[in-house]
């Protein structure tokens, strides 16, 4: 492939996308209403048109803003395009996964989602590290690797493109729970019961909406919280410790400098799992301090006062 690669959304994610396609010794035509240096074969437009040329295409924004992008995309697209996402979002009350925007949206029908313990940092700098591609067409995996793997960035490949996107939308929340709890000096025990029940949360969901659950247990989902646990300063993890502070959203968000997709998915997610009969009290408590209901301390009291159960 010789085209370039197109990178929609000047964000850390995006640029970070951008430095290493650019590393890799490709050319990315990163799409944004951002100005700002980006380094040599990258090369900035504001016309989402520039993009028709490319093959294979990231889309990195936010979850709330796809659709409005797809739709735009979608005009200068055909079926020959490949689309991956790395949105931690899902979408609407209906909790629609981004892909399936995409696909709905857009003539582009090879859609992926790239997750997992995969950071705009380390990314963009080229720190060892790894993620995985969800998408049913192994061309699109192959297409990824060849624009931003090599010596410092493992990519692993699973058809579970559900898993994959639920898992980065609900350990991005876990991950805001992880810094909410270490702020709180919740000890190692405690923080180990919060993330484990924490994904038997996300893989309930996730099997609510069509997800493998082995796939919970794989570096989208273990992989990924591990690297929040241990402290990769991902936003999620400092909007948690802010808001653990005592810092109201508005101000913990400020402190983040990034959008973070967690704030907004807890109440829709608490709603979906109440609507399906599935227990999720970790989300639910997370929903209730992000609305302002709980205080960190009445998180904490919550969830230790539950009745404990077989596993």
């Amino acid at each position: 492939m010789s085209t370039p690669i197109g990178v929609i959304g000047g964000g850390g994610f995006g640029v970070g996308l951008a430095r290493a396609i650019a590393r890799n010794g490709r050319t990315a035509t990163l799409w944004s209403r951002r100005d700002g240096e980006v380094g040599e074969r990258i090369e900035p437009t504001r016309d989402i048109a520039a993009l028709g040329r490319c093959e294979l295409i990231f889309v990195s924004v936010p979850s709330m803003h796809v659709a409005k992008v797809a739709e735009q995309l979608g005009r200068h697209l055909d079926g020959r395009h490949l689309l991956v996402h790395v949105s931690r979002g899902l979408v609407g009350e209906e909790l629609r996964t981004v892909s399936r925007v995409l696909r709905e949206l857009t003539p582009a029908r090879r859609v992926g989602c790239l997750a997992g313990p995969i950071s705009a940092k380390s990314i963009a700098e080229g720190v060892p590290g790894g993620g995985i591609v969800g998408t049913g067409f192994p061309e699109v995996a192959d297409a990824l690797r060849e624009a931003i793997a090599g010596p410092t960035l493992r990519l692993y490949q699973t058809e579970d493109v559900v898993g994959v996107e639920v898992s980065a939308a609900l350990v991005g929340l876990l991950a805001l729970a992880i810094g909410y709890a270490q702020e709180m000096g919740i000890n190692p025990a405690a923080l180990a019961i919060l993330a484990t029940r924490g994904m038997v949360e996300t893989a309930r969901i996730g099997v609510s909406l069509g997800a493998d659950d082995r796939t919970f247990a794989g570096v989208a989902g273990y992989g990924d919280l591990i690297a929040a646990v241990a402290g990769d300063e991902r936003p999620e993890l400092e909007l948690g410790r802010a808001l653990g502070r005592g810092l109201t959203l508005q101000q913990a968000g400020e402190h983040a400098g990034a959008y973070i997709e967690g704030v907004t998915i807890a109440r829709r997610v608490q709603r979906h799992a109440m609507r399906r009969g599935i227990e999720v009290p970790i989300i639910e408590a997370l929903a209730d301090a992000l609305d302002g209901k709980l205080t960190p301390t009445g998180v904490i009291e919550r969830l230790m006062s539950r009745r404990s159960k077989r596993e």
